[in-house]
């Protein structure tokens, strides 16, 4: 009898038609820059309500811009408070990853971020060196600590900005949600941060561009410099090309080096990092960043489950670009 009904159930598999998938996209604005979700089912599952109702969520606790966010409680307190899921978990992340670089990756930093015109309040004037100095005290993954939900401060004037993780944090939380709802094919971005799973219908595998500065264009139109293609993972990239402010002709990057105190300067101009989620490969393009291209090389090629690809400029002014061998391998 049980041969007879799974030969039964082969049968009527072998003859039906698997449904047809369809592609549906959903797009907005959120943590200041845009989003889009492409995904491919039968149906429609996922509503924009939805999304927009999780990245307020996000909001809420990590954002630095909202004055109500668990993040700005905790930077205006002396000693710290309890935190929900989502900063336990980029905070952990986050220290993991600072002690994994040698401080390279550090959000604690937020003092000299603050103080260099790119945090969420405006300043009139650049510091100074005195000013950067006393800055730094407030600066080192030491001076915060994570007890289970409490997180706590070592010194008054510790703060944090995880705006260098946060977004490929979201883009997870976004991916985990299509994941419960059933969802094996889709495509989540937000800021250039990218997670994909899966293939489009006939499959074709996800291609993604990778864009590089050429000199004199406008903020919105840098050239796609390389594609590559992924059934899985996440793709993030950081640069200091997009984001920066000038005085004469000094240009200032708004990535920091919580070791000096002052914004980034060697010769890489973007890092592009793959790994299996986005979290992780948004925290290690910063780090990347901050060690320039031998290090960041070096550190890359041995480091298992991330690959990346570096832009930099050479000695003689002109760019090229490198990457790690299973970077190359992403690349069509």
């Amino acid at each position: 009898m049980r041969l007879l009904l799974l030969c039964l159930l082969s049968s009527l598999f072998f003859i039906s038609r698997p449904s047809e998938l369809k592609q549906f996209n959903i797009r907005g604005f959120a943590q200041g820059t845009s989003y889009q979700i492409t995904y491919y089912a039968e149906d429609s599952t996922i509503t924009k309500a939805q999304v927009t109702s999780l990245l307020a969520q996000l909001d809420s606790s990590l954002s630095i811009y909202k004055p109500y966010s668990l993040i700005s409680q905790f930077n205006n307190s002396t000693t710290g408070l309890r935190v929900d899921k989502h900063l336990q978990k980029v905070v952990k992340e986050a220290l993991k990853v600072s002690r994994k670089t040698d401080g390279a990756f550090d959000i604690t930093v937020q003092p000299l971020v603050q103080a260099w015109g790119f945090g969420a309040e405006p300043v009139s004037a650049l510091p100074d060196s005195a000013s950067v100095q006393a800055l730094l005290k407030c600066v080192g993954a030491g001076k915060i600590k994570l007890r289970k939900d409490h997180l706590k401060k070592q010194i008054p004037c510790a703060r944090i900005d995880v705006n260098g993780i946060a977004q490929g944090y979201s883009v997870d939380v976004l991916a985990g949600f299509l994941d419960k709802k059933g969802i094996s094919n889709y495509l989540v971005e937000l800021g250039g941060e990218i997670r994909v799973k899966g293939r489009k219908p006939g499959g074709r595998p996800m291609a993604i561009g990778i864009e590089g500065p050429v000199e004199g264009n406008p903020d919105d139109a840098y050239p796609i410099q390389k594609v590559i293609t992924l059934e899985k993972g996440a793709v993030t990239s950081s640069g200091n090309y997009r984001k920066f402010y000038q005085s004469g002709s000094k240009k200032f990057s708004h990535l920091i080096n919580p070791k000096t105190g002052y914004p980034l300067d060697n010769e890489l101009i973007s890092v592009t990092v793959w790994a299996e989620d986005a979290m992780t490969a948004d925290a290690f393009d910063n780090a990347l960043m901050g060690m320039g291209l031998e290090k960041g090389l070096h550190f890359a090629n041995r480091k298992k489950g991330l690959e990346a690809y570096f832009i930099f400029r050479k000695a003689d002014n002109t760019v090229a670009d490198t990457a790690t061998a299973g970077f190359y391998k992403l690349m069509r």
